[in-house]
């Protein structure tokens, strides 16, 4: 028994150096996450502001002029989209593929979010607990230099991990917000550009 238990004792101390490199490599995604999130959200603001009004007032007869106004390229995801589903006005089987890659491009932009979510907690607590087994064994013979240093390696490993999972959650929240509201305001769009489609629905 005792030699199963130096072995897992080794394993979890060996794994300590790749949960801190791994959180150091997240963290800095996380700071990366918040420039990119500023970005769009000046993007979809402008987004709201400039295409939303224009959308809801859309009919059968002015879609193809309100797609041919929305940029060719270098736009947004959501009046890329806009402008394809215009140009496949008619055809039903585009439409709804189109629909399908807006939704799958949308989870791929909220995936780094959910990672730094998830990830984050998981690596901040390996962080924690892994420390806490060479300072219960410094305190048990007296080092107390030894103990506080990984008293102190747990703790910062726990912050770094909450502060991480705290980022990927906010940017989260927001962008599949944003992602919802486009699908719709996409949708309303398709189902203008064709309205055989609105009639089954």
């Amino acid at each position: 028994m005792t030699t199963i238990s130096n072995i897992l004792y080794w394993i979890s101390t060996g794994l300590l150096v790749p949960v801190i490199v791994l959180l150091i490599y997240f963290f800095i995604r996380a700071l990366i996450l918040i420039g990119t999130f500023f970005n769009q959200y000046l993007q979809q603001k402008k987004t709201a502001s400039a295409l939303y009004p224009r959308i809801e007032s859309l009919t059968a007869e002015t879609v193809s002029e309100f797609g041919n106004s929305l940029p060719a390229g270098g736009g947004s995801l959501f009046s890329d989209y806009a402008r394809r589903i215009v140009e496949a006005s008619g055809n039903e089987a585009r439409t709804d593929l189109l629909l399908s890659d807006f939704e799958i491009a949308s989870d791929r932009n909220i995936s780094t979010s959910q990672v730094l979510t998830k990830m984050g907690p998981i690596l901040g607590l390996m962080g924690t607990l892994i420390p806490m087994g060479p300072a219960l064994v410094g305190l048990a013979q007296g080092d107390i230099a030894s103990m506080a240093y990984n008293m102190q390696v747990a703790f910062a490993t726990t912050v770094v991990g909450l502060t991480v999972s705290a980022i990927g959650f906010l940017t989260q929240q927001a962008r599949e917000r944003w992602a919802v509201k486009n699908l719709t305001m996409l949708e309303f769009i398709a189902n203008i550009s064709c309205p055989e489609k609105s009639s089954e629905r």
